[in-house]
């Protein structure tokens, strides 16, 4: 079978702005509102990431500026204390990097973003070097797709998989990207398998299985 999962490098940004260890906080700040981008990666030598500057890092400074911490504040926030005195980015950013690569499929950079809580992922090769960016946007643009694309992958990857010889055509019909499937086979033991193949096609909201058992014609019931 082939079609799905779709891969990170499928719909991830190639074109990112980074910054290395020494850029300047201003600097950074200045990228990010040119590029409307809300995180920066951090890079070294030929392009490894060795972290992620985002705005999260960058607020300790504004939150402190005429503060003065109590000692529960100070205890329980050593982090962004620091944060909050840092100059350059190598100070600011968070580290080591959480990164996807990019032959990573998208279910796995959603089960990262959303376990770490994360909005966005640096795409890295074997070698650690970026490769692009990926989001939550990016992530959910698989749920574009057409009715009849998803339709078409149905049929091809699932359907005439498992029931090559129906005892009567499975009909597929996506609406607003849930699956009815619907017709009589030979082997209803198949549609919980069916159902878990159709939900692992990128695009899919939702799946139902009207398939029910059936005898070809002449033969007893």
């Amino acid at each position: 079978m082939h079609g799905s999962p779709h891969i990170v490098s499928d719909v991830m940004t190639r074109e990112v702005v980074a910054v290395g260890r020494d850029a300047p906080f201003k600097d950074i700040v200045t990228l990010m509102e040119q590029w409307k981008v809300s995180a920066v990666p951090v890079l070294e030598g030929e392009g490894r990431v060795i972290g992620v500057v985002s705005e999260a890092d960058l607020l300790p400074k504004e939150e402190f500026r005429d503060s003065d911490p109590d000692r529960f504040v100070q205890l329980s926030r050593l982090t962004d204390l620091a944060k909050a005195g840092g100059v350059r980015a190598e100070e600011l950013m968070s580290a080591p990097a959480v990164t996807v690569h990019s032959d990573a499929t998208l279910a796995e950079a959603s089960r990262i973003l959303a376990r770490r809580g994360l909005k966005r992922l640096p795409v890295v090769n074997g070698e650690g070097l970026l490769e692009g960016i990926v989001s939550r946007a990016d992530l959910l643009k698989v749920f574009l797709r057409s009715d009849e694309d998803i339709a078409e992958e149905v049929r091809r990857e699932v359907v005439s998989y498992l029931f090559p010889v129906p005892l009567e055509p499975v009909r597929v019909a996506v609406d607003d990207g849930v699956v009815t499937l619907t017709g009589r086979i030979r082997d209803t033991s198949l549609v919980p398998v069916a159902t878990r193949l159709i939900r692992a096609i990128e695009g899919v909201v939702g799946v139902e299985c009207d398939l029910v058992a059936g005898s070809a014609r002449g033969e007893p019931r």
